[in-house]
């Protein structure tokens, strides 16, 4: 923006929204600040590691946003870096930017980029994928048998879809017969179908709502998901594409959870009682889990798990509570399905991982350091990691700085004693042009404004539009933010 666009722009801000314009300028990234709450963001307590002549051979595994947001601030932060990165894909996708694209907001072009663009000469790129960790020998084996070894190891594989959980269903159906997923996408190859059938989906479902009133399910699993808002955007975006012209459709939510934001108390009520009320034609179904899917008839199982009271107890003086499992069979005409999310494979099945709990099969990693809890010279950021939140882009932004730092005190044989705070962040889309940019942490609500929470904006739908994604290319990428 010119310097005149960015005063009207933030005079717009300030009339539109009621923010100062002191806040506006930060936002906008006209003060030193730059804008860099939001961008995955709040304000961090983590402390700048300087310059440091630290020895030691880095391997990174995985070159999405989480490994390259790494080796750029590693690279930076030591004074003879010795880095290696282990990933397959060529192109770098902006995953948040397929919510737009289902919006048809952006294009596949927008949100796609070659990973040369971030990775430079001096840092080794071996373009294969790790079948196998051995952290016992410091070492990884490629699925080319390769074994390459390591000082230090930063695990940044990201996570995978099971569309296979769901029985009849496969990737290829996707985009067919009223099947949609926004998730759908391949890194390695550098495709991101998701985004474009959903926005095809998007016009299919406004011409079946011209001559009636189609039922459309939108579902949520039951396990961690990457961006746990994006179910609810695809909601709410599709049925405002109806509602402006003037149509509508009997729309279901079935999530596994019980609540629409449990994370934030107060999100959760302007859903229940503002955003779903404005739409007047969606119904919750809690504690409903997709298992199998009858695309030929098209009917989607579910099971409905819940409690029911039972016989009192006259020793305990309660009422046994008993939980029951039932499937649910409900017939649609389009579904937008969220795939059951997992610890990539060679990750789930090595000593790195989990081995119980709700974390099983993520990598285990203390909440705040983000280092291994038994293998002291491995790190991880991003998705992959077993944490309680922050499967988001914001998250691993937040991760990136406060991972190196503690990296490099383990380096140079000090105590890593920066501390994740469990931010992560969900740009809630609620309708064409507004946003609900809920911020939170291991604690609760955790706003980088002065601002309600709660609140749908238009400011954060235009950040989010229009600023994010070159923030994200220009500084997140290259570790500047």
């Amino acid at each position: 923006m010119s310097e005149n666009k960015n005063i009207d722009f933030m005079d717009e801000i300030v009339n539109k929204e009621g923010m100062s314009r002191r806040d506006a300028l930060k936002l906008m990234g006209i003060s030193p600040i730059a804008a860099a709450a939001i961008a995955g963001t709040g304000s961090s307590t983590f402390t700048e590691a300087k310059a440091s002549d630290a020895q030691g051979k880095i391997v990174i595994v995985g070159a999405g946003a989480g490994g390259i947001m790494a080796m750029a601030r590693l690279r930076s932060a030591l004074s003879n870096p010795d880095i290696t990165i282990i990933a397959p894909n060529e192109k770098h996708l902006y995953q948040p930017g397929q919510v737009f694209m289902a919006a048809g907001e952006y294009v596949a072009e927008d949100i796609i980029k070659d990973n040369k663009d971030f990775i430079p000469d001096d840092v080794k790129w071996i373009k294969d994928e790790v079948k196998t960790f051995d952290p016992d020998n410091n070492k990884v084996i490629l699925r080319s048998g390769e074994e390459v070894s390591y000082d230090y190891l930063v695990v940044a594989t990201g996570l995978q879809y099971h569309y296979d959980w769901i029985d009849g269903l496969t990737e290829d159906m996707i985009g067919k017969d009223g099947i949609s997923s926004v998730y759908l996408n391949n890194p390695e190859k550098g495709t991101v179908e998701g985004g474009s059938i959903t926005w095809d989906w998007f016009n299919e479902l406004r011409e079946a709502a011209k001559t009636g009133k189609p039922k459309v399910i939108y579902t949520q699993p039951a396990t961690p998901i990457k961006c746990g808002g994006a179910p609810q955007k695809i909601l709410y975006l599709s049925d405002d594409y109806l509602k402006e012209a003037g149509l509508t459709a009997e729309m279901t939510f079935a999530t596994s959870g019980g609540k629409l934001f449990g994370a934030v108390p107060a999100v959760d009520k302007m859903l229940t009682e503002h955003v779903q009320p404005r739409y007047g034609n969606i119904t919750n179904k809690f504690g409903h889990n997709l298992v199998a899917i009858d695309a030929a008839n098209k009917v989607a199982t579910f099971e409905h798990k819940y409690t029911v009271k039972g016989e009192y107890d006259e020793d305990i003086e309660e009422y046994v509570m008993i939980d029951k499992v039932d499937r649910v069979e409900m017939p649609y005409d389009f579904i937008h399905i969220v795939p059951p999310m997992a610890g990539v494979d060679s990750i789930a099945n090595s000593p790195l991982a989990w081995a119980q709990g709700s974390a099983k099969g993520w990598l285990e990693v203390d909440k705040e350091t983000l280092q291994h809890r038994r293998y002291a010279n491995v790190f991880g950021i991003g998705d992959i990691c077993g944490v309680p939140k922050g499967k988001t882009g914001g998250s691993a932004r937040h991760h990136a700085p406060i991972m190196v730092a503690n990296l490099l005190a383990q380096m140079e044989g000090k105590k890593p004693k920066e501390a994740f705070d469990g931010y992560t962040v969900c740009p809630l889309k609620t309708q064409y042009g507004k946003i609900i940019l809920a911020e939170f942490n291991y604690k609760g609500a955790a706003p980088s404004f002065p601002l309600a929470v709660e609140e749908p904006r238009w400011i954060w739908w235009a950040f989010d539009l229009y600023m994010l994604k070159p923030m994200y290319w220009h500084l997140m990428m290259k570790g500047l933010m």
